[in-house]
């Protein structure tokens, strides 16, 4: 990942206040600049701290505290504008819209799954980060829209969860049956009798609820019409 300096340089703006330290009798602090460019390299690479160091001339257990340090003051400036949760029906309904015309799924605000993110087992976990693949995990739990961008993201659940559990413990599932979310009412689609509620999409990890969809169980006795619905939605989400 590169950013040019333009980019680099609004991103501080925003986050400085947050990140820049005093500088003491004893020393001068490490530059806000300094802190940021740390902790991006970091992000893009995925180098260790002990390597960063050689390159920074920064302590590796200085490193690993600013690092976090700085991840929050970014997200917390950049969350509400660039991976907010829609709030109102013309939000929601976009969404659907990008699925429909991109994906041909009608009435889909979204697509949720999980995504382990392997770990070394922190000492004395136990098994308590060891997932179904056989290592030692935190889970990304993500919704994304028809574009890929995501929309809410619940991040650092311990691997021995699974998805469907980890999405009933998520501000979005309180939120989502709850009725906070302002999604739009249940909407007519061609041949259809009855109206039909707008859904996230789903895989079977996820328990079938009204706002939330997900393929038919696998089986060699699915009908023609269940088999294709199966490959619309999972292509789709």
């Amino acid at each position: 990942m590169r950013m040019d300096y333009d980019t680099f340089m609004m991103l501080h703006d925003k986050v400085r206040l947050d990140i820049e330290k005093q500088d003491t009798y004893q020393r001068s602090s490490i530059s806000s600049e300094l802190r940021l460019a740390i902790t991006l390299s970091f992000l893009a690479t995925g180098d260790s701290y002990r390597s960063l160091e050689y390159l920074t001339r920064v302590s590796a257990s200085t490193i690993s505290l600013l690092v976090p340090h700085v991840c929050q003051a970014v997200y917390s400036h950049l969350q509400p504008e660039y991976m907010k949760v829609p709030c109102t029906e013309d939000d929601w309904k976009k969404i659907a819209d990008e699925f429909r015309n991109k994906w041909n799924f009608p009435n889909a605000i979204g697509a949720i799954d999980g995504k382990h993110i392997e770990i070394e087992a922190p000492p004395n976990a136990g098994s308590y980060y060891f997932n179904y693949k056989g290592t030692h995990s935190i889970v990304l739990l993500a919704l994304a829209d028809a574009e890929c961008n995501f929309l809410f993201i619940d991040v650092g659940c311990n691997g021995r969860m699974s998805d469907g559990g980890i999405f009933k413990n998520s501000t979005l599932y309180r939120e989502l049956y709850e009725d906070l979310l302002n999604i739009s009412s249940d909407e007519h689609l061609p041949n259809c009798v009855k109206p039909v509620p707008y859904v996230i999409l789903g895989d079977d990890a996820f328990a079938l609820s009204k706002n939330l969809l997900i393929p038919f169980p696998r089986s060699k006795f699915l009908s023609a019409k269940q088999k294709v619905f199966n490959y619309r939605l999972c292509r789709a989400r």
